[in-house]
């Protein structure tokens, strides 16, 4: 059975995880608190997220990480026999938290956490029957979300270098901030991530806040909503390991689609997006919901779907029984053909998919996408002219030099910035110093010889019963390097 563990980190890390536990397991346990309840036997096929323990009680294997007690007591009350409650995990005697200083958090409140963090995670891998990887909510715009996660993520890339490492990370954004130090901790966050992270995944709340105004129809989005929308994301690309895949996409593979450890900024979307009252009667084919994935307005990061630049990957999750493999494959084709303008040439493999024949709750068929398209390194562009604002006039600096920071941290951190704005810019012409195509990548290999038994099930639907279920169950066998079950057919 393979595990992913999950770490929550600071307030905005705390809430999304929040979202996303009562999306997929307080609703099905809903008149049983702790148990699954009716739960359908797909959804517990692959128990990914979830441990057993004695009386069916359900621990999800993440910890969460805040500095302020009543955040955590809130996410406690309704969730309280879902928890371990020794997974919740806070700084004693300091309710203030870090306030919102990467400094604070980073060089006094952290330190005095990480040993028991780390036993406590270094418990939840070792329960784990085969470890995926771990995954990461946060906000790299306060002081807790963004330091400690960086002393976390540098810890458990030191002691598990070649487990994957997923970071869901919120960055700033200027018409939506509510603090003036967000771009300096957003900067000295970003050194972490380049380094230590595998996949980046990055969201702000100016597009999310987009997307729920103009597609949901929502005229005053909560972050409730928000949260709801990043929880989609979430579900949908870990929904290969939870259900069965006709084509299954890890995040070995995901990883193999940067073009350098560095370039592994990916932004997020997600279809079909209409609003609760018109959802009910929408009805789309697999073409529609390409299409509206490829449109760009999806795109959960501002400017990137409508900024000029190109592609140099992307992955598409379908979701739901009535896709197609080779369907989609036609469709993607068509689209790459007909906008070869929006690819860099010089990358091989520009689209990846996966296919999921469970669609999610209320849904007959979904889509999630991640793009890394050049226009990312515009995202941090713009975090970076925040930070010269106000760090040319050495404006709230000393709040961060009085917890024991040099200013020479400031500028290596920028720096390290502004090299990587370079280096995707760079991406549109030519591939980055010391790539290597992905074919090269042994596991990207055996992905490629997978896919192509694939369409030979979709190919071979054509002829009588028995044919179909001598090479289906054929296939099965090679499903099963993955850790599913056979469900028949």
């Amino acid at each position: 059975m393979r595990e992913i563990v999950t770490v929550q980190i600071g307030s905005c890390g705390v809430n999304l995880g929040y979202s996303v536990l009562l999306a997929r397991y307080l609703r099905r346990a809903r008149n049983h608190p702790g148990t699954w309840w009716r739960a359908p036997a797909s959804t517990l096929q692959n128990q990914l997220f979830i441990q057993r323990r004695t009386h069916l009680q359900l621990h999800p294997p993440l910890r969460l990480y805040r500095h302020r007690r009543r955040l955590l007591d809130a996410c406690r009350s309704p969730l309280r026999r879902i928890f371990r409650p020794d997974n919740f995990i806070f700084a004693e005697g300091a309710d203030s938290g870090a306030g919102n200083n990467w400094a604070r958090g980073y060089y006094t409140l952290g330190p005095r956490l990480m040993d028991y963090s780390m036993d406590i995670l270094r418990r939840e891998v070792e329960s784990c029957e085969y470890l995926t990887g771990f995954q990461i909510c946060n906000s790299i715009g306060g002081g807790t979300g963004g330091a400690m996660s960086s002393l976390i993520l540098s810890q458990l890339r030191a002691e598990y270098p070649k487990t994957v490492m997923v970071n869901y990370t919120v960055t700033p954004s200027a018409k939506i901030s509510d603090t003036v130090v967000e771009p300096y901790n957003a900067v000295l966050s970003f050194p972490s991530l380049v380094k230590n992270s595998d996949l980046t995944i990055c969201l702000d709340n100016e597009a999310l806040y987009d997307i729920c105004n103009k597609q949901l129809r929502l005229s005053h989005p909560t972050y409730d909503d928000l949260n709801l929308l990043m929880a989609k994301v979430m579900s949908g690309m870990s929904a290969t390991y939870r259900f069965p895949a006709r084509n299954h996409l890890s995040w070995s593979v995901m990883r193999c689609l940067a073009p350098s450890p560095r370039l592994h900024f990916f932004v997020p979307g997600f279809v079909p997006l209409y609003s609760r009252a018109v959802q009910p009667y929408v009805t789309l084919t697999a073409k529609e919901l390409t299409a509206q994935m490829l449109g760009g307005n999806v795109l959960m990061a501002s400017g990137v779907g409508k900024s000029p630049g190109k592609y140099l990957s992307a992955v598409a999750m379908f979701r739901g029984c009535n896709v197609s493999d080779l369907n989609v494959n036609e469709l993607l084709c068509k689209y790459e053909t007909k906008n070869s303008s929006q690819f860099v040439d010089w990358m091989p493999y520009h689209f990846m998919k996966g296919i999921v024949v469970t669609p999610p709750r209320g849904l007959r068929m979904s889509a999630t996408f991640l793009a890394n398209h050049t226009a990312s390194g515009g995202l941090w562009a713009r975090v970076h002219d925040r930070f010269n604002k106000i760090y040319k006039r050495k404006a709230f600096l000393h709040w961060y030099t009085g917890e024991g920071m040099d200013e020479h941290e400031f500028k290596e951190a920028s720096e390290q910035l502004m090299s990587l704005v370079k280096e995707y810019k760079a991406a549109e012409g030519s591939p980055p110093p010391g790539w290597k195509s992905p074919e090269d990548n042994p596991v990207f290999k055996k992905v490629l010889e997978e896919e192509k038994m694939v369409r030979v099930i979709d190919i071979v639907t054509i002829e009588p019963r028995y044919a179909i279920l001598k090479v289906f169950r054929r296939s099965i066998q090679c499903v099963n390097i993955w850790g599913f079950d056979c469900m028949g057919c």
